[in-house]
């Protein structure tokens, strides 16, 4: 069977032929079956039998591919998220129920075309980093079979990584989808709390938990991103009240905050991240330090305070039970919510949002702030010594983020001198999703490190553009606005992304308006006209108002019709403004009309 591994080369290859893509799901499920029925694999818990899977291609057959962004991609899904007909275990036996409908994120998956292969392994009730509390087996890490995979999204890391789905969904309370994304050289995006819905998910800690993306590249955790933002409002609970602004893309020289004293507890680590704040610099990034000691007093909440109770709530009784399957690490981390009154419930409620004021000031010194990922990658035997301890540090620069209401994202970075995967998160306030994953596919590009675990090299897979933001509106601009010119930065501030450069039909004609300040251009439709210059970006909704009034007349916004014979948003000019203007159509372009100006007339 021909290896596909990325969404974008499992796609093409569907849409190209939906009958060999049926036999290729089909024998990679079977293939699947019976590698488990020889050796089992501990990274799955559950793996689609034949009848599974017909099922979902009885109804892939019947979708439109061209309308499906994810037609015929294989998929997992971590065993704490329901899907209907099939067990969940949230990795105890004891738990063991058949879903009677499928989480949101399930559905919206399969109505995109995705097909499900099957549910993967986990630390028990999503409570671990190790991915090693699981009575269905201890899941190792893809590049070292003595050292830990990570979780507690421990399996969906593992087959992602190995090219056995093209992603796979985990959940992320305190790091689960980030630390096994960094030991699995993989991308792994943690929104911010409340953009996936988490109905149909076994909740953790149900006022911070987030579905997460694990992917070979930004662009493919875009594409799944864009079918997963939540249909039913916002789906953490009541530790967040609003829903934050978003940005689709932070500026091109981006203000990067360091820890100022990282914590590692492996000197390889350290080196690659040394190497890894070099290569930001590199890229043109102005860097600073920040004090971590603020979000590590918020992430002490998380696990040494009463957040442990909302975990009691959704396993106590189980715990309390005492069934078999209980790993008694995890009992013993959840059983310690027993001890906390509201009262205390709402001191820490209290002492994090203060601390969350000095924190957000942040964002006036940066745009994001890059840590390591974790600060080492343990052994079994490292975590088997001192399991809670080993467990704790994993979550140094993971344990906040949530609490804090902020969008992450994990990538590869390098490889240490044993050959083992290192990785940095970029870490952002909330909403800036889009962002995130832009950057993410620029420091990817910018790398030259093999895709999972020695997949193939970046140059045999070229990310593909990342898709638009779901709801984004499309902005034509012609003239000042563009990339390099005077008012470029209210596009930018308004956290707007370039979705593409083209031109306009053939129906326009453009003019250099008198007495504007800076100069701008009216473009105005004539069908005896040409194709002019433009750039579309993707620009947050809420945004426009504010953009529109600024626009001063005779500008304003309008239908554009595109080369492609598409229709956006974009600048018009009335045209009675162009009476007494310089026609400068035959330039094509604003920019072409500033370079030649005076210097020649056009052809």
């Amino acid at each position: 069977m021909t290896a596909m591994f990325t969404v974008a080369r499992w796609r093409a290859e569907a849409i190209r032929s939906a009958g060999e893509a049926a036999v290729r799901l089909r024998t990679l499920g079977q293939s699947l079956r019976d590698a488990q029925a020889k050796t089992p694999d501990p990274a799955w818990i559950w793996i689609a039998d034949a009848g599974q899977i017909d099922a979902q291609l009885d109804v892939l057959a019947g979708l439109s591919p061209a309308s499906c962004p994810l037609y015929g991609v294989p998929f997992a899904v971590k065993d704490n998220i329901d899907v209907a007909g099939w067990p969940t275990t949230a990795a105890c036996p004891d738990f063991r129920y058949i879903a009677e409908r499928s989480a949101t994120v399930v559905r919206q998956l399969q109505a995109a075309g995705a097909v499900l292969i099957g549910k993967t392994n986990l630390d028990q009730f999503a409570t671990g980093l190790v991915g090693t509390r699981s009575p269905y087996g201890a899941v190792p890490n893809t590049f070292s079979d003595s050292h830990i995979s990570g979780g507690s999204s421990s399996g969906s890391a593992s087959v992602v990584a190995r090219g056995l789905v093209a992603f796979a969904l985990g959940t992320d309370t305190a790091g689960s989808g980030r630390v096994p994304a960094g030991f699995n050289n993989l991308v792994g995006f943690k929104p911010t709390p409340g953009l996936f819905s988490t109905t149909g998910v076994v909740p953790a800690c149900r006022t911070l938990d987030c579905v997460s993306v694990f992917a070979l590249t930004a662009a493919d955790a875009a594409e799944v991103a864009g079918v997963l933002e939540s249909a039913d409002g916002r789906a953490a609970e009541p530790h967040f009240q609003e829903r934050p602004r978003e940005v689709y893309a932070f500026p091109q020289r981006l203000r990067v905050g360091i820890p100022a004293s990282p914590v590692f507890f492996d000197e390889g680590y350290r080196q690659q991240f040394v190497a890894a704040s070099s290569h930001a610099e590199s890229m043109g990034w102005q860097s600073g330090d920040f004090d971590l000691s603020p979000c590590s007093e918020v992430a002490a909440e998380l696990y040494q305070g009463p957040w442990t109770a909302e975990r009691y709530a959704v396993a106590g009784a189980w715990i309390e039970r005492g069934v078999p399957g209980m790993d008694p690490v995890v009992a013993g981390v959840i059983s310690a919510g027993r001890q906390y009154s509201a009262v205390q419930s709402f001191q820490s409620l209290y002492r994090i949002r203060e601390l969350a004021t000095s924190i957000n000031a942040l964002w006036e010194r940066y745009d994001v702030l890059m840590v390591p990922t974790a600060p080492h990658l343990p052994t079994f035997a490292q975590v088997q010594a001192e399991p809670v301890a080993c467990n704790s540090g994993l979550g140094t620069y993971t344990n906040f983020v949530n609490l804090l209401g902020f969008s992450a994202i994990a990538v590869p970075a390098g490889m240490t001198a044993e050959g083992l995967p290192f990785g940095v998160t970029f870490i952002a306030r909330g909403g800036c999703d889009w962002a995130l994953l832009d950057l993410a596919a620029r420091w990817q590009r910018s790398q030259v490190l093999p895709l999972g675990a020695g997949l193939c090299s970046p140059a045999e897979y070229e990310q593909a553009p990342l898709s638009s933001p779901p709801g984004s509106m499309p902005l034509a601009v012609v003239g000042a606005h563009l990339a390099g010119l005077p008012l470029h930065h209210q596009i930018t501030e308004r956290g707007g992304r370039l979705r593409t450069r083209t031109r306009t039909a053939s129906c326009y004609r453009l003019y250099a308006l008198a007495d504007t300040h800076p100069p701008k251009p009216g473009l105005v439709r004539d069908e005896a006209g040409a194709a002019i210059e433009v750039e579309v970006y993707d620009m947050p909704p809420e945004t426009i108002a504010s953009f529109l009034a600024g626009i001063p007349s005779p500008l304003g916004l309008g239908s554009i019709e595109l080369a492609d014979g598409s229709w956006v948003t974009g600048f018009i000019c009335e045209p009675c403004a162009v009476r007494n203007a310089l026609e400068i159509t035959a330039y094509g372009g604003w920019h072409s009309y500033l370079a030649g100006a005076g210097s020649r007339a056009p052809a």
